[in-house]
């Protein structure tokens, strides 16, 4: 395998899910980026050993640790597959030898997975793409955050199977806070929105993104409403909203605070981890990259039926500058 992309140092003989992963993004960023869209499994043996930091003492415990991992990222990728079935944008062979990237004109679903893998091995949150001549450059990455953004909103629809708002500044409609949030309010009708004296004066978006809601028609508070915070850095476990949105933004913004209880989300490109069970506890229900592909897929047939997702139609335009961005880091 001649791949443009070097594995990071680390300390492959331990056999992690961290590992794994790292293994199995880089197997999938080579076939993104190689002329003949593909990488092969049978190769990373080597690549694992020129990136390893431990040298083994005992050879054959060596081999045998890098083809552990290999086999590993292997088997990370499968469920991948096996979890986003179409929104994932690659084809493994029957015996995983060979990973085939099948989404040059990627649908929805296939550009937010695409994007989350890019996202989450940018050189402040990875290694494997710290010394690729195609890495994103800062405008890219500043424009791929914001899509994210959009593909995050579309999630959210349809993880609640209802209208959502894309409320994390710069607003798509270039409303202000206060604004835009009595905008959603006079369509939710549960409390009033009006700022307290003691609020931040020039708020951007006090914590939440997006704003999704499973619509009930007998306009009465008690309904499921989620509130969002899209964290696509290295540190988005420290950004949880969750003690915020329950204690922090109905006291801030409403002269009456809803009745409804807003349900904690997080939304992030990367993969879970080996403590997982413990983010959620942290920061509340998470969509991750083995999720938020998939919710999107859902959100092309809820668009189909009318319901309102702020930022939808700018999905097309991010899927067309995310493959501009992988034609140029080839030919780079």
């Amino acid at each position: 395998m001649n791949s443009p992309l070097s594995l990071p140092a680390c300390d492959f003989g331990s056999g992690s899910l961290h590992n794994a992963d790292i293994v199995a993004d880089y197997l999938e960023l080579s076939a993104i980026f190689s002329g003949d869209l593909r990488s092969f499994s049978r190769d990373l043996t080597a690549a694992i050993g020129l990136a390893a930091e431990e040298d083994f003492e005992d050879v054959d415990a060596e081999i045998v640790g890098r083809e552990s991992t290999a086999q590993d990222a292997v088997g990370r990728m499968e469920m991948r597959q096996r979890v986003l079935g179409q929104a994932y944008p690659f084809e493994l062979d029957e015996n995983g030898e060979e990973v085939l990237f099948i989404a040059e004109d990627p649908d929805l679903g296939q550009a937010a997975y695409l994007l989350s893998l890019i996202l989450s091995n940018l050189p402040s949150a990875s290694q494997l793409l710290n010394d690729f001549p195609g890495c994103p450059t800062d405008q890219e990455t500043r424009d791929f955050r914001r899509y994210f953004q959009y593909f995050a909103t579309a999630a959210m629809a349809a993880e609640v199977v209802g209208p959502a708002w894309s409320f994390g500044f710069p607003r798509p409609d270039g409303t202000g806070f206060v604004e835009k949030l009595s905008r959603i309010w006079a369509v939710l009708k549960d409390g009033s929105v009006q700022p307290r004296l003691f609020a931040p004066n020039v708020p951007k978006d006090d914590q939440v993104d997006i704003f999704a809601w499973r619509e009930q028609k007998d306009e009465l508070p008690g309904f499921l409403l989620a509130a969002a915070q899209v964290a696509t850095g290295k540190n988005w476990k420290q950004k949880s909203n969750r003690d915020h949105v329950s204690n922090v933004f109905p006291k801030r913004w409403f002269r009456d605070p809803p009745a409804t209880a807003m349900v904690p989300y997080h939304v992030i490109p990367f993969t879970p981890g080996e403590r997982f069970r413990d983010d959620v506890i942290v920061c509340g229900n998470i969509l991750h990259r083995l999720r938020v592909p998939y919710r999107v897929s859902e959100a092309v047939e809820l668009n189909k039926q009318g319901i309102r997702i702020e930022g939808f139609d700018r999905l097309p335009d991010a899927a067309d500058s995310l493959m501009s961005y992988v034609g140029r880091a080839r030919v780079a």
